[in-house]
């Protein structure tokens, strides 16, 4: 008797993805930029991966998301693309990409999925980004809104900063839902105003610092695995402190090679 195929891994669609807001159905997303990672978090039943543009801190070391390009973006979106099985992937659009015109955003956004294996884009913004998200969606390409905090205008915000206009968040929400947007990633506003603009939106809503009232949640995925020096949010929980095993398990190593534990006739041919 012949054995049994394996069913392939079904990955979830952006209509899925806004179904499980109406089904009460909490929506998971973490970062992910290259493959094992992304491998991983897709293995363990993560909905959605975001290559965002935080790689610019995260893996290159610069001090915010603005310097990373397009290119860059590609890079990773390409290995994240091709390891992720069931995830849904959004891919953020580079600063200032979303604001050089209607014409060059279709044009990046869709090498984005021409070239990577992704699903989605991400873009900050929301009224003033509608024209931007109507004219991707209508060329076949699904994105995610951005509100409240956007660290790609942090020098325009004054730096990292608690967003508590409730009016405005309302607006850019509804703006970026009714320009065709699936999702709207919500960061950094009070408790009682993350759950206000998810009541308002048909289309889930993705906090990160905004509170249990959202549809879903995002973290930045070493943040949320203790892998991150230097400054961490508040709102950040880590589920692990690999951060400290890789530093512990890297000075085991070094010691037994000066001490020439290692290799050892086990670990030789």
């Amino acid at each position: 008797m012949a054995p049994k195929k394996k069913r392939p891994i079904s990955r979830l669609t952006v209509p899925q993805i806004i179904d499980m807001k109406a089904a009460g159905q909490r929506i998971t997303m973490l970062t992910a930029y290259d493959h094992t990672m992304a491998s991983l978090l897709d293995s363990a039943g993560v909905d959605m991966l975001l290559v965002g543009d935080s790689l610019a801190m995260v893996v290159q070391g610069h001090q915010n998301t603005l310097p990373v390009t397009l290119d860059e973006m590609i890079y990773h979106a390409e290995m994240v693309g091709r390891a992720a099985k069931r995830a849904l992937v959004v891919v953020d659009l580079p600063f200032p990409i979303n604001h050089q015109g209607v014409h060059q955003t279709v044009v990046a956004a869709g090498r984005i999925l021409k070239e990577t294996r992704c699903q989605a884009v991400k873009l900050e913004g929301g009224a003033d980004q509608a024209d931007v998200i109507s004219a991707l969606v209508t060329a076949g390409i699904p994105v995610m809104g951005h509100v409240g905090l956007r660290p790609q205008a942090v020098h325009a915000m004054g730096g990292y900063k608690v967003q508590r206009d409730l009016d405005q968040l309302i607006t850019d929400a509804t703006a970026a839902q009714d320009a065709g947007a699936f999702a709207v990633v919500v960061e950094c506003v009070p408790v009682e105003i993350g759950a206000a603009v998810s009541k308002k939106l048909r289309i889930p809503t993705i906090g990160i610092g905004a509170g249990a009232g959202c549809d879903g949640q995002v973290l930045v995925c070493n943040d949320m695995l203790g892998l991150t020096t230097g400054y961490v949010p508040s709102f950040v929980k880590a589920y692990a402190d690999l951060g400290n095993l890789i530093q512990s398990a890297t000075q085991k190593w070094c010691d037994d090679v000066k001490a020439k534990r290692f290799p050892d006739d086990d670990h030789s041919f």
